[in-house]
C-alpha cells in the first residue's frame, strides 16, 4: 500500500489535490523514451554525490532502454494517471533474481512507490521463475537511502565491490521467501 500525503501550495497555503494511487505494471516498448527520461531525472542526485555525471543510469541510451522493455526481462512502470513515476527492473539468472534499476520521480519520492516497485517485480520475477532462490541489487556505498530500502526489505549486504576512487558498489541479497537456496557449485 502506498501512504497518500496531503499537501499545500506553497505559495497560497491552499490545500493541493492528492494524485491517485500508482497502478504497478508491466512496461510497454511505448514506456520505453518516458522510462528513459525518468531514470536520467532520478539518477541526477546520485552523479551528484559521487562527482560523476557518467555513472551507468545515466550514460544509458534511449534505444538500451527499449531493448530491456522489449528483452526476456521484466520491467515495471509505477503510474499515475498518465505519467510513469517509478520504474524497475529484473532479470533471471541461474537462481538468481537480479534487480536494478530502480527510479522514482523526484518529486513522487518519499510515498512508498520504490519499495512497492520492488515488491510487485520480487513477486513477479518468484511467479515466473520457479527456480529463483535468491534477489539481489546492488547500490553506490554512499547512497543511504538506498541502503536504507533495501535493508528494510530483507537484503543483506553481501560484498563490497571498488569501481573508482570515488565509488564502491554495495551487493546485497535476500532469499526468495519459502525457497531453499540451492549449494554453490564448485
Amino acid at each position: 500500500m502506498l501512504a497518500a500525503a496531503a499537501s499545500t501550495d506553497p505559495a497560497t497555503g491552499a490545500a493541493m489535490p492528492i494524485p491517485p494511487e500508482p497502478v504497478i505494471g508491466a512496461a510497454s516498448a511505448d514506456d520505453a523514451g518516458e522510462i528513459w527520461t525518468l531514470q536520467r531525472a532520478a539518477f541526477v542526485d546520485e552523479a551528484q554525490l559521487y562527482g560523476d555525471p557518467f555513472i551507468l543510469p545515466l550514460a544509458e541510451t534511449a534505444d538500451n532502454v527499449r531493448r530491456a522493455v522489449e528483452g526476456a526481462g521484466h520491467v515495471l512502470t509505477a503510474v499515475e494517471g498518465h505519467r510513469i513515476v517509478g520504474a524497475v527492473r529484473g532479470r533471471a539468472e541461474d537462481a538468481t533474481g537480479l534487480l536494478n534499476r530502480l527510479c522514482v520521480a523526484p518529486d513522487r519520492r518519499h510515498r512508498g512507490i520504490g519499495r512497492a516497485l520492488v515488491r510487485a517485480l520480487e513477486e513477479r520475477m518468484a511467479h515466473a521463475h520457479p527456480g529463483l532462490a535468491a534477489f539481489t541489487v546492488f547500490t553506490g556505498q554512499q547512497n543511504e537511502a538506498h541502503l536504507r530500502l533495501y535493508r528494510s526489505l530483507g537484503y543483506t549486504e553481501a560484498g563490497r565491490e571498488r569501481m573508482s576512487d570515488h565509488l564502491a558498489l554495495v551487493h546485497m541479497r535476500k532469499a526468495v521467501p519459502g525457497r531453499e537456496p540451492r549449494p554453490a557449485t564448485v
